[in-house]
């Protein structure tokens, strides 16, 4: 009796545990408040890791992009994305994304119960390279144009030739001052006259001297030095004129061009602005420790405040005092955001960045990729799966389906084949499932529609210990033994073959988890536990009701099995 109350208090034990183990509990996530500023938000869930085939999301397969060139230390690059891309999607607010890197070059992020995919795709792959560069106060660029546009016409190259045919509302050499005036919205005064040097005037169609080349035309003077606008449609024939050897090799040294990134609207067109930069940045976004977005009060319009390290407030109030009154343009991957600002006066370790149209979220998503740092290198998907909501449902209700199934059949097999002693088997069963997925839920793992297969698959083999344990104890009482030294013999003796059969397939499936990935780990995890789950519940709970059974029963004489 004392070995059957030592049983129970042990088998309760295990029950506490792994009701424990599953109780719902409070998860904490980060969601924008009312001002923009992330919060914390807390909810209650069920302690169990759903995998990204049962609530849907996406799997990204991402590598290094050396298309513009090799990397020096992949895996030193690979360490660092790794660590990023985690501070992003842990500041994104997923609840338990998956970030591992695989083999010695490739990185898995699965976002499981991603509502956006696009936006998470973008955060993941984002280089969020920050620069602040000045702007091209004496013209450098605009004084090489006109070779520019020499060696662009010497080559052959011209808009039809690019494959672009002029619109007819695009500036044509006849009627310079018409087309720059429909551009700006009013009369421009064209000045041919001005001394190299000169800032660029508002209203400058860059001079009627420079209307012929191929590439002076497509370009008018902003609003600031170092501006350009050019007619949204004319984009892509400018790039390629610009990416011509001939047009690379005479940009000045020490200026390089970046297009903004959003366009702007003149009268009843539309024009993206490209920008003649100091390609010497004054700050980078290496001495950034902290972002926050928000809605500008005055001009309801997103924006983003940073903060600086001590050094780099130094750096950037020395830098910013020697620029005052020029231009600054805040440069995030090679595009220039909103307009270049003024500098007013020196700026020490705190600033922002105004997004001008853009949403809060696109503030949010900025802000965290900045605190997070910039990407080593450009990253690219190799392999992408998106799993929706409605499938991860459907998968869930069929492996809940067939879980249901396989558990009746068993029951029916075992409780008409051995009759009683397969009812206390079957009594085990839930426990058994219990312990599995407490097991689950101690260890963090993630439940995906494998597991679930390999869950349904443990069931039958939550009572082939059972099998082996009931023919032993048949052969047991055909040798005449009494119900009692039948029943111990038949646990001790069929101990040897359960563990055989149970630590070779657990063998085979720790061998699963460590070549496999994903899915193939799942299905090993649950199998692992599975097989654990089966031994506990087949040799010691099923013994346990084995015991309880003949103790109210002293003078059984057969054992119907």
């Amino acid at each position: 009796m004392d070995t059957i109350k030592s049983r129970l208090v042990a088998i309760g034990i295990l029950i506490v545990l792994c009701v424990w183990a599953l109780w719902p509990r409070i998860v904490t996530v980060r969601v924008p408040g009312p001002d923009g500023r992330m919060r914390d938000s807390t909810t209650r869930e069920v302690n169990l890791k759903k995998g990204l085939d049962l609530q849907g999301g996406i799997h990204l397969a991402l590598e290094l992009d050396e298309s513009r060139g090799a990397v020096a230390n992949r895996g030193e690059a690979i360490d660092r994305a790794l660590k990023v891309i985690r501070t992003r999607i842990d500041e994104f607010g997923v609840a338990e994304p998956l970030v591992q890197k695989l083999g010695a070059g490739r990185i898995v992020v699965e976002l499981a119960g991603i509502s956006d995919p696009a936006r998470g795709k973008e955060i993941v792959q984002r280089s969020a390279y920050l620069e602040f560069q000045m702007t091209d106060e004496d013209g450098v660029f605009r004084q090489a144009l006109p070779a520019i546009d020499r060696a662009l016409a010497a080559a052959g190259v011209s808009e039809r030739s690019l494959g672009r045919a002029v619109a007819d509302s695009a500036p044509s050499p006849a009627a310079p001052s018409s087309a720059a005036e429909d551009i700006l919205g009013g009369p421009v005064a064209r000045d041919t006259s001005r001394a190299p040097g000169r800032r660029d005037n508002a209203a400058d169609t860059l001079g009627g001297s420079l209307l012929q080349g191929p590439l002076s035309p497509l370009l008018f003077g902003g609003s600031m030095p170092g501006q350009y606008l050019v007619a949204e449609e004319k984009v892509p024939v400018v790039e390629a004129m610009l990416a011509r050897p001939e047009a690379a090799r005479l940009v000045p040294r020490g200026i390089v061009l970046r297009w903004g990134s959003e366009a702007l609207s003149r009268g009843a067109r539309s024009f993206r602005p490209l920008y003649a930069l100091v390609e010497r940045p004054i700050m980078t976004g290496e001495y950034l420790t902290n972002a926050q977005a928000r809605l500008d009060q005055l001009t309801t319009g997103a924006v983003v405040d940073f903060q600086l390290s001590r050094r780099g407030g130094r750096t950037f109030e020395r830098e910013t005092g020697r620029h005052v009154n020029d231009y600054m343009a805040i440069v995030l991957d090679q595009k220039v955001q909103s307009q270049p600002p003024v500098i007013r006066s020196q700026i020490g370790s705190r600033g922002q960045i105004e997004l001008g149209n853009a949403s809060l979220q696109d503030a949010q998503d900025l802000a965290l990729v900045l605190k997070a740092g910039s990407l080593p290198a450009p990253l690219q998907i190799v392999e992408e799966r998106t799993v929706g909501p409605s499938l991860g449902r459907d998968s869930i209700a069929q492996g809940t389906q067939a879980g249901i199934v396989g558990l009746v059949l068993v029951v029916l097999i075992v409780a008409t084949y051995y009759r009683l002693a397969g009812l206390l088997a079957v009594a085990a069963l839930p426990l058994y499932a219990l312990f599995t997925l407490g097991g689950f839920a101690a260890l963090g793992a993630t439940l995906t529609l494998p597991g679930v297969a390999g869950f349904v698959l443990s069931i039958g083999m939550a009572v082939d210990a059972n099998v082996l344990i009931f023919e032993r104890i048949r052969e047991e009482l055909a040798l005449g033994k009494s119900v009692r030294l039948a029943v111990d013999a038949g646990f001790k003796m069929a101990m040897n073959a359960i563990v055989d059969s149970n630590v070779t397939t657990i063998l085979t499936a720790l061998f699963l988890y460590w070549v496999g990935t994903g899915p193939v780990r799942g299905f090993a995890v649950t199998l692992i536990l599975g097989i654990l789950s089966s031994m506990i519940t087949a040799i010691f709970v099923t013994r346990t009701f084995f015991l309880m059974y003949l103790e109210r029963r002293p003078g059984l004489q057969t054992l119907s099995i």
